[in-house]
């Protein structure tokens, strides 16, 4: 693969560029450990209503009942459990994580080759971006609140599951468009082999990160870390 074909690189976030531990052992707990006092804080908002409106209307969509507002807490929570990755919920997680962050409760996690990877890229004139089913505002507080200072400088773009779920091979025809970049010069990194395969569809560039022995590999070139990448 050489760099001068590639010049945009599209990263996933849990498993690629930050550990699949510090997001269920400290992210995720995090959020349920402070979901009910999230709600009695901002449950007298207009921005709260509607979003307790629209998991109301999730809800009875998908179990024919409508849950109390006491029960929006427990709900989310079990969203949680079961790694649901529901916008609402990402939205809910991404406040409830700000306040941590500003806080200093919690520093968000980036493998050491990352930051460097970043300065070495950027080098190349390439630039760089985030994928992710975290929302827009978790990824900027994860990379803006790391051990190495702020590394939301180095990304161009942050993607959500605005654009759409990152197994289906649309969502990375709406990333190209808004990139305005032909697939062929946008080189995507994930762990996950089905998010590969669809971004591989759509005619991007695509690499497999192997940071621990039980990722499921598919047919593609697999890279141990950022420092075999484009080097």
């Amino acid at each position: 693969m050489k760099a001068g074909l590639v010049k945009y690189i599209l990263m996933d976030v849990e498993g690629t560029t930050t550990s699949i531990a510090f997001v269920h052992d400290e992210l995720f707990p995090f959020s349920k450990a402070h979901m009910r006092d999230f709600f009695q804080v901002h449950e007298k908002t207009t921005e709260f209503e509607e979003l307790k409106t629209s998991i109301k209307t999730v809800v009875k969509e998908e179990e024919g009942r409508v849950p109390s507002d006491l029960e929006l807490p427990e709900v989310l929570i079990g969203w949680i459990n079961s790694d649901r990755k529901h916008p609402l919920l990402k939205k809910v997680q991404g406040k409830i994580w700000k306040q941590g962050y500003e806080q200093g409760k919690i520093l968000g996690h980036v493998y050491d080759d990352v930051p460097r990877a970043f300065e070495r890229w950027k080098a190349l004139n390439i630039n760089l971006g985030i994928y992710s089913s975290g929302s827009e505002e978790a990824q900027k507080l994860l990379f803006s609140h790391t051990h190495f200072g702020d590394l939301t400088p180095s990304l161009s773009n942050h993607f959500d599951l605005k654009v759409g779920n990152k197994r289906e091979v649309n969502s990375y025809k709406c990333i190209a468009q808004e990139l305005k970049l032909r697939p062929e010069e946008i080189l995507f990194l994930s762990d996950i082999k089905e998010e590969l395969n669809a971004a591989e569809q759509m005619g991007m560039r695509v690499g497999q990160i192997q940071r621990t022995s039980d990722v499921d590999l598919g047919q593609f070139q697999v890279f141990k870390n950022f420092e075999e990448i484009l080097s």
